[in-house]
């Protein structure tokens, strides 16, 4: 049975949570400045959370917290008096890993729905019913599941519990994403949320009687990452998600860009609604979706375990570096007399054919006419990294549009 699918985009930061919701999120996941797995992400300030969820819910867009780490003795104080914060903001729902610290949201803040992380290795109906007993509305599939277990999960489990899976995005070596290999190299720990992403990291071996001696594991022009998985990337696939009775369709990556999540959001939405209103227009639309897919910053794609477990074909581990197309150059804050603020996050010039990003799925060439700095001087580029700008452009642009350019 096709349920109705939420596409869940991650953030980043209040700028991007912005961007999610405008491109088209049903809703957003974010992470406080504690408790949630990407200590390296920008995070939310209480009160950028408190905006953050106040835009959302003007749009009608739903808001999760992670608070996802494996605690310690001394995280769980900490833990009780960010439940109290969070009671007074009122996000959508919490995401917790942590049986300890579900129990202390169920205290106290009993209001605010708890969802059970990817994190918590839920491989089985019966974990899903445990949860639900324990009061959780909605349980994150482990990466590990196929679609056929996720099928059979959902005919296990109550109608009302619902199932959340990631279709887009990296995909960690580890399972369900516990990972040992930070702490290990760098004394960070990935399940307290400060991954150091060591699976990314380029090895050779070295034979112990020849030290110094570094030999290729796999060579290739880029060197050699034998950890390193392609991004997961769901987008040909979007039938299949949407029978198989999945209730939120989830993309990774709260450390990436606006531009990034723009990317995707967009895809994704277009998709999903394309395939609703006629499946035809689905797989007539196919060589867009794909198009601007490949539009981000990427690795290459796999469809990871959904269809049977990887094999080399599809979860390879060498030569996936970055394939990089577009670069961001900022968002259209508002229009003053002819010019358009933004906050400029790459160089660019007066002269430059740029592209503006529309949330509607339309992306338009224009020439940057004009670039102004606040204080009311024309510059010829503009090479500071967050400096707001006024610009000129030949094209009509709207609040919230991207500013990309192709490299």
């Amino acid at each position: 049975m096709a349920r109705h699918p939420e596409l869940l985009i991650p953030a980043s930061s209040l700028e991007v949570l912005k961007t999610a919701v405008i491109f088209g999120a049903d809703a957003v996941y974010i992470g406080g400045e504690a408790f949630g797995l990407r200590a390296k992400a920008k995070n939310f300030s209480m009160e950028d959370m408190k905006e953050g969820i106040a835009f959302a819910h003007e749009h009608d867009v739903k808001v999760y917290v992670t608070a996802n780490i494996l605690a310690h003795n001394d995280d769980l104080e900490g833990v009780r008096e960010y439940f109290e914060e969070l009671k007074e903001i009122k996000p959508d729902a919490l995401i917790i890993a942590d049986p300890g610290v579900f129990d202390i949201a169920k205290e106290v803040c009993p209001e605010i729905e708890r969802h059970i992380s990817t994190q918590a290795n839920n491989t089985n109906y019966g974990t899903y019913n445990f949860w639900y007993r324990q009061g959780a509305s909605r349980v994150v599939t482990a990466r590990e599941l196929s679609m056929e277990e996720i099928r059979e999960i959902r005919a296990h489990i109550p109608d009302e519990l619902e199932i959340e899976t990631f279709v887009h995005g990296a995909m960690c070596i580890s399972y369900s994403g516990r990972c040992l290999l930070s702490n290990y190299f760098t004394g960070r720990d990935a399940n307290h949320g400060a991954c150091t992403h060591p699976c990314r990291w380029k090895y050779s071996v070295v034979e112990e009687t020849r030290p110094g001696e570094y030999m290729p594991v796999y060579e290739n022009e880029r060197g050699t990452y034998i950890f390193n998985s392609k991004d997961l990337c769901m987008i040909e696939h979007i039938p299949d998600l949407l029978e198989s009775g999945i209730d939120s369709l989830k993309i990774e990556g709260r450390m990436k860009t606006a531009l990034y999540v723009a990317t995707v959001a967009r895809t994704y939405r277009k998709a999903i609604d394309d395939y609703q209103k006629d499946p035809a227009l689905y797989e007539k639309n196919m060589p867009w979706y794909l198009e601007q897919i490949s539009n981000c910053t990427y690795r290459q794609f796999t469809t990871g375990f959904f269809y049977g477990k990887p094999d080399e074909t599809t979860q390879i581990y060498d030569s996936n570096t970055y394939v990089k197309e577009y670069t961001y150059l900022g968002i259209i804050n508002e229009e003053k007399e002819g010019l358009y603020q933004i906050e400029q996050r790459n160089k660019f010039s007066v002269g430059e054919t740029i592209e503006i990003m529309k949330p509607d799925g339309e992306n338009t060439e224009t020439k940057v006419l004009k670039i102004v700095t606040e204080e009311g001087e024309e510059q010829e580029s503009a090479p500071h990294p967050k400096q707001v700008l006024y610009i000129g452009l030949d094209q009509k642009a709207e609040k919230y549009d991207i500013l990309r350019r192709q490299e």
